[in-house]
């Protein structure tokens, strides 16, 4: 890594923002498989917290939070929110309240392929949907372009040639510098990797759910594929929703996404799983650790991952969770 890559502008030109967050570059940043972006290995999610239905004064404490910290990294989807589309504005207002000036030091990435608005194009990975997705997350977002752009998922029924293709001609026209594909299972992976090296707008990165409850990127040999030619592999839903922390050890608390039966169902936590995320807590203490940050951690050390997606619901949930950063690895036990 060359010494200029993290300079600094002198402290009189920054608008609020600390001029040391930086300081622990060595530490804090992974290059992402073969390519020239340095990724830092905590990245802030937008799925949850950041949509029109949360307080804006609150999203935009995190996100200062995080960028003066390191992250460089916003991860979003078009449908982000509720309601669909609202994180991506909420970035907007983000882009013009705060970080304009330092558009050249983040990197920002969008997704299309689930959900967004009715009818037969507005779903899955056409090239009509991704094509006009693009343009309006841009839009939303206040951004001439987005250094990443995905597809979210894979699409059965769409040839993939034609959602590879549309990729391809997204960072032909200026809108994106990079493009990933996102939970698209290990053959698809592989066609989409030639395809786009052929199109020389290489793979990025591949977006997988990787956690110490669900470990299917590495069974199926995604992430074996993606360390072995140079793409990088980043993680959502890395503490599993939350059952990966002490949230749920004693109950499950009445302001918790558990109890709202959303995304995380009450009969998730069957008495087997409990017992063994109470271990894993156990294990978490005598290292000095929270059970998240342990979590985290364990991510980190696999071989071949570049980053870990997290939520923030406060500044002090974030902080507590890049202590990951410099936890060592712990012997592993299987649920």
């Amino acid at each position: 890594m060359t010494a200029n890559i993290f300079t600094i502008p002198p402290a009189e030109t920054l608008s609020g923002f600390s001029p040391t967050r930086y300081d622990n570059a060595e530490t804090m940043y992974r290059r992402c498989g073969n390519s020239g972006v340095l990724l830092p290995k905590i990245s802030l999610g937008f799925w949850h917290n950041f949509g029109g239905v949360d307080p804006y004064e609150r999203s935009r404490e995190i996100a200062r939070y995080a960028f003066d910290n390191g992250i460089t990294h916003f991860d979003l989807a078009n449908n982000y929110g509720p309601p669909y589309g609202s994180a991506e504005q909420t970035m907007g207002r983000l882009i013009d309240d705060d970080f304009r000036p330092y558009r050249d030091e983040l990197f920002i990435a969008t997704k299309a392929g689930y959900d967004m608005w009715p009818g037969p194009y507005g779903n899955w990975g056409s090239r009509k949907y991704l094509m006009a997705s693009i343009d309006q997350s841009l839009k939303r977002m206040h951004l001439d372009y987005v250094d990443l752009f995905y597809s979210h998922r894979y699409d059965p029924n769409t040839p993939l040639e034609e959602t590879l293709q549309a990729l391809v001609d997204i960072v032909r026209q200026g809108k994106a510098l990079y493009v990933g594909i996102s939970r698209w299972p290990l053959e698809a992976l592989k066609v989409a990797d030639e395809y786009l090296r052929d199109h020389d707008v290489p793979l990025l990165i591949y977006q997988g759910r990787i956690n110490l409850l669900d470990r299917e990127p590495v069974k199926e040999g995604i992430l074996d594929y993606c360390n072995h030619n140079g793409i990088g592999f980043i993680s959502f839903s890395p503490l599993a929703q939350g059952l990966l922390t002490d949230r749920y050890l004693n109950g499950i608390p009445q302001d918790s996404r558990m109890s709202k039966e959303r995304f995380l169902k009450s009969d998730k936590l069957t008495p087997e799983l409990l017992e063994y995320i109470t271990r894993l807590n156990t294990i978490a203490k005598q290292r000095g650790e929270t059970l998240a940050e342990m979590a985290l951690a364990w991510i980190l050390h696999q071989q071949g991952v570049t980053s870990v997606l997290v939520g923030a619901s406060s500044t002090q949930q974030l902080a507590k969770n890049l202590k990951c950063i410099s936890a060592k690895p712990f012997e592993d036990i299987e649920c």
